[in-house]
This record gives structure tokens, C-alpha cells and sequence, in this order.
């Protein structure tokens, strides 16, 4: 390939040397690596180019600033295109990139994460991207009274996905005129031609009726690129730039041709490309800074927190909702509810904080995505609503743990003591799906105090947390003082002769006392144990509780046998060795309707059910593994 050449574009001029050089690095660095996207890259290089060189203000020497724009490319797989942006901000060298790209230990991932600067999120998994740009917005335009903007390359095969549409919607319903949402329509998709191909007017109508402003054009003509990205910046509403554009551009060999998604040029095709478009260069770009930096809100941890008397009942989404409240003297706090804060009692912050509360309805995709957006502006984000429905967010809040998100996620009514609404408004999945994203924190009280704790210490907690709350209203065990400290349990009750332990959470360790009760009636002693964070377990000490009581164990969890307590208390005894006798009770039918004590009855969980299980371990010699 040739010697590079050594230009400077000031943001006005040369726009098309460095489109040409945009796509010359994106076929360079995906054959160098002999896999990636470089097809999806040629055909959005020309709207990259303009974007960078003439309306993209970023301080590239200052990725901390706070009034830079944000670029996401909720088309990852556009990943080449990216890093050659990047090195034409003098970000990365084109020896890094050419040995790099794709590589063990690399930064520079098939799809962007930000182990990089200036990447705010992970995308790649398509839909994400836009729904994470509303949340960046929304921050910008209610929460800074920002300047900065945000930009959105999407891909058209990801318009196919319900996620954006939910972005689009809550973009109009919120006015975000910082939002710019760039569409590369090039109508090839992974197997062929997309849904709409190159229908642009049947696009724009869509993007009408979602409340925002479509703006269609020939995504290969530099000045019509320029000048629609002009009046996306003044026209007073979120706007969507339809680009109409070839896949493959610049190469005729693949200009269109269906087969390439994916696929690098071989390396002869690709030095033919390369030298027809003009070689390898090394231009840079002069940066266009922004204008200020917006202030961040002070932190602030002085709380005054609830406090419930022993013995009181309280549901613990009620000392949710008190707890949240409290929080909300932290200015960096903010409340993502999906049309369900009555429920989950998180419209208490709402009351006191209400600047601070965004409702984007029945929409929990956009839910989690609004609330990493909010974390990559520095907010503490909290997104509540019914554990079940979490569940169809899953993908949202797997990428958050690539992004390193900070969520504070809370799933309320879960398991069958919900009741009378029956088994579709029954999380019994929720915390398998939660303790197997990556290093998350799985809580689940049991009463007022410990929610309040543990809600304050997710407040704390970088990372993705995940409380469990109930429905219904529960004796308070714990007087205000006690504390919850990450990972914990607690030995409830405890005698010197106990033969058996009973292992609970949430709403299982008060049918654990009521059965240590009876059982004590007929002399037999139980200890109770809390096991409050679910991940990470308390390992060390349940291990220590099974073994004072003669390794008779009984397990209790209102949720589904398959990766929730249960697992997670076997697995830990497991790792510890010795010889454990082990009862586990858990849902393992669909459940029906009817009142929550019912339904824990009909499940196998009531405190007769765990009596029955604790009274055949200690009546069976001891002697069996895990």
C-alpha cells in the first residue's frame, strides 16, 4: 500500500480526502485483522466525515469534558469506521490500529465499549443505541441545561427493532431537540435487503408519527449531509436523518452486492481498493470545541432515613418508596419509573423530587436504557417496576454491565406472593436473570430496616445492583440501628442445640420463624437465617449456621428451583466441602391466583411445608454431600 500523507482538515475544508481516508482505514484495519464490518463502514464513511470535521464539538484532548457531544454508534458492528474516526483525531495511531483491531487485550473491540475514550456505551447489540442517546438527552435538556448534543449513528437493519421506536416516541413525547438520530440506510442487511429497503418516505412517515422531524437525503452528497445536519440543530425538535446510501461505497467491486456483510476483503481486493481511492493517508482533524462545560451537582450523603418500629408491618416497596425519597437530597439521584411508580412506591421521590422524576411509561427497555444514559452523565440513576416485567429488558441490562453502567435496578411484587394477580405478574425467573449478569449485586430484604439499608447502599454502589421487593406487608424484624453490610446474612434466631437451619430471603424468612416456632413446640430447634444478598452470598456464614445445626439445611425461596437461592446456597456448600443434608424448596408449578399465604401454601412454601421438610432431615442420620 502507499506512504502516508501527512494533511491537516480544519473542520471546513477537505471533508471528502477524509471520507475517502475514512474508508481506506476501515478496509485496511478489518482485513489486517481478517474479520469485521467493513461494508456497513464504507456506506456511512461520507456522513462520518461531515459530522466530524463540521458539527461534532469535542475537546479531543479532554474526554472528562462536560460539554462535549456524544457520538454512539448504535450500529457497532460499524466498529472500523469508528476507529478510523478516532485516528483522525489523533486519537490512536494507524500502527495500532492495523496490529490491534480485533485482538486479545485489545481496546479496540469487534464492537465499541468504553474501554475507549469518548465511548459512552457498548452497542452491538442492535437497538440499544438510540433508547441509551434518549437518556444522554434527556439528562442534557432537563437535568444540566446543557448545550451539548447528542448524535446517533443507527444502522437500518436495527429500525426493524421495537426498542427504537420505543427511543423515537419518548423523544418527541420529551421535545429532545439536542437528540440527532443519523439513519444509514443502505438497504443490505445481515442476509439480504432489509424490511423497507430504500422506502426513505415510508421511513419518514413512521418518524412523523413518533413526534419527531425526518430529514431525508442522498447520504453520499457531502453538502446536502452538511446542511441537514445544520437544521437538525436549530429546528426545535428531535430529528432523524434518513440517508439514503450504498453499501460498499467507494469499492465497486461490493458497491450493493449482497454476500459481504461481515466479511474483510481479501487482501488483493483490498489494496486495489485502497490504492483507487487514493492510498493510505494521515489526516487530522482540527477539533471544534464546546462551548462550556455545564456544572455537576454536588454529591451529598447527609440522609435522614426512615426508621420503623420492631414488630410493624411494612411492605418493603413501601420502605422502598420512604427510602428513595431520602435519597433524593442528593441532587445526583434521579428516579426512571415505567408507568408503575404508584406500585413501587417510587412516586414518594416523585412528591419531594419531582425535577428529578422522568416517566417513560410501559416502555421498560427504554426504562434501563434511559437510565444508563443518565449514568453516563454522572447521575445515580433508580429504575423500578415489577420484577416480571424486567425480564423482557434482559439484553438492556446485560450491555449495561459491558458499559459499566451504574443502575440501581428494583423489581417489586415478585414471586407468588404477589397473589391474587396471578402467574404472569409472578417474577419467579428474576433473580437467576439478575445474579447471572456480570458482577452484579443481588439484595433481597426481608423487612423495612434492611430495605432501607440496602437501598442505601446500592446508592453507594458503583456497578449494577438489583433489589428484590414484596408486595405485601411483613413484620418489621430489625430496629433502625442494625446494618446490612455487602455480601451479608443475618442469624435471626439461634440456640445452642439446634439440629436444623433454615435458609431464607424476603418473604420466606418470616414462614422460616413462624415454622422454627412450631417446631420448637415439639423440641426441636431451628436457626433462621436471613440470606440477604443473594450475590455475592454470604458464604462464609451460612456455611458456619449449616454446620452448628449438623449440616441439616432446608432452603427456602419463593421463586423458581433453577438459579436463585437455592443454587446459589448449594453452590457456596459445595465450594466449602463437608457433608450437608439438604431439603430445597422452591415454585416448582405455574402458579394460580389467590391470596399470597395460598399461594406459598399451594407452592410448598409455607411454614407447614418447610416444618415437614425440617423435621425429615433431623429424623435421618447425617452423612450425605452436597
Amino acid at each position: 500500500m502507499s506512504t502516508a500523507r501527512t494533511t491537516v482538515v480544519d473542520g471546513v475544508t477537505g471533508v471528502e480526502v477524509l471520507a475517502r481516508q475514512l474508508r481506506v482505514d476501515s478496509i485496511r484495519m478489518s482485513t489486517s485483522a481478517g474479520s469485521g464490518h467493513p461494508t456497513s463502514s464504507l456506506s456511512a464513511a461520507d456522513l462520518m466525515a461531515v459530522l466530524l470535521s463540521r458539527h461534532l464539538r469535542i475537546d479531543w484532548s479532554d474526554p472528562g469534558h462536560g460539554g462535549n457531544d456524544h457520538l454512539i454508534f448504535s450500529k457497532g458492528h460499524a466498529s472500523p469506521l469508528l476507529y478510523a474516526m478516532h485516528k483522525a483525531a489523533g486519537l490512536v495511531s494507524d500502527d495500532e490500529l492495523m496490529t490491534c483491531y480485533r485482538k486479545v487485550g485489545s481496546p479496540w473491540l469487534g464492537h465499541p465499549t468504553p474501554a475507549l475514550p469518548f465511548v459512552d456505551v457498548a452497542t452491538g447489540s442492535l437497538g440499544q443505541g438510540l433508547p441509551v442517546g434518549v437518556g444522554i438527552a434527556l439528562a442534557g435538556k432537563y437535568l444540566e441545561a446543557a448545550d451539548y448534543r447528542v448524535w446517533v449513528l443507527c444502522g437500518d437493519s436495527e429500525m426493524a427493532e421495537g426498542s427504537m421506536w420505543e427511543a423515537l416516541d419518548k423523544a418527541g413525547h420529551f421535545g429532545l431537540d439536542n437528540l440527532t438520530a443519523i439513519v444509514d440506510v443502505n438497504e443490505l442487511g445481515m442476509r439480504g435487503p432489509t424490511a423497507l429497503g430504500w422506502d426513505l418516505e415510508q421511513y419518514a412517515e413512521r418518524v412523523r408519527a413518533f413526534g419527531c422531524v425526518p430529514i431525508v437525503i442522498e447520504g453520499h452528497d457531502l453538502d446536502a449531509i452538511d446542511e441537514a445536519l445544520d437544521v437538525a440543530r436549530s429546528n426545535g425538535l428531535p430529528t432523524v436523518v434518513l440517508a439514503r446510501t450504498v453499501k460498499g461505497r467507494g469499492v465497486p467491486e461490493l458497491e450493493d452486492r449482497n454476500g459481504w456483510h461481515g466479511r474483510p476483503l481479501p487482501s488483493a481486493m483490498a489494496e486495489r481498493a485502497v490504492a483507487d481511492l487514493g492510498g493510505v493517508s494521515d489526516l487530522r482533524v482540527g477539533p471544534i470545541l464546546p462551548s462550556k462545560r455545564p456544572p455537576r451537582p454536588a454529591a451529598n450523603r447527609g440522609f435522614r432515613l426512615p426508621e420503623y418500629d420492631v414488630g410493624a408491618p411494612v411492605a418493603t416497596r413501601a420502605a422502598y418508596g420512604d427510602t428513595l425519597a431520602a435519597l433524593g437530597t442528593d441532587p445526583r439521584v434521579v428516579v426512571v419509573d415505567a408507568e408503575v411508580g404508584n406500585s413501587t412506591h417510587a412516586d414518594r421521590f416523585q412528591a419531594e423530587h419531582g425535577e428529578r422524576y422522568l416517566e417513560v411509561f410501559t416502555a421498560e427497555q427504554q426504562m434501563i436504557a434511559a437510565a444508563v444514559g443518565l449514568s453516563v452523565r454522572g447521575f445515580i440513576p433508580f429504575a423500578a417496576t415489577f420484577a416480571a416485567f424486567l425480564t423482557r429488558a434482559h439484553d438492556f441490562i446485560r450491555m449495561a454491565a459491558i458499559s459499566r453502567a451504574n443502575l440501581r435496578l428494583v423489581g417489586s411484587h415478585a414471586g407468588v406472593e404477589v397473589g391474587p394477580d396471578g402467574s404472569s405478574q409472578m417474577a419467579l425467573e428474576d433473580l437467576a436473570m439478575m445474579r447471572s449478569v456480570f458482577d452484579s449485586k443481588v439484595l433481597y430484604p426481608s423487612d423495612a430496616t434492611s430495605t432501607v439499608q440496602l437501598t442505601l447502599a446500592m446508592h453507594g454502589t458503583p456497578g449494577i445492583s438489583y433489589l428484590r421487593t414484596t408486595r405485601g406487608a411483613h413484620p418489621n424484624l430489625y430496629p433502625s440501628t442494625e446494618t446490612f453490610p455487602i455480601p451479608g446474612s443475618k442469624v435471626v434466631l439461634s440456640h445452642r442445640e439446634d439440629r436444623v437451619c433454615l435458609v431464607g430471603a424476603g418473604v420466606t424468612v418470616h414462614s422460616c420463624l413462624e415454622a422454627a416456632q412450631a417446631l420448637a413446640n415439639e423440641g426441636i430447634r431451628a436457626r433462621v437465617v436471613d440470606a440477604y444478598t443473594v450475590k455475592p452470598l454470604d458464604s462464609a456464614g451460612i456455611a458456619r449456621a449449616v454446620r452448628a445445626t449438623g449440616g441439616n439445611l432446608v432452603v427456602v425461596e419463593d421463586h423458581h428451583p433453577e438459579g436463585g437461592l437455592g443454587e446459589a446456597v448449594l453452590a457456596a456448600l459445595t465450594d466449602t466441602g463437608g457433608h450437608f443434608d439438604v431439603e430445597h424448596l422452591a415454585v416448582r408449578t405455574i402458579p394460580s391466583s389467590g391470596a399470597g399465604e395460598e399461594l406459598l401454601r399451594e407452592a410448598g412454601l409455607s411454614a407447614h411445608d418447610i416444618a415437614i421438610a425440617a423435621r425429615h432431615l433431623c429424623s435421618r442420620p447425617v452423612g450425605r454431600s452436597v
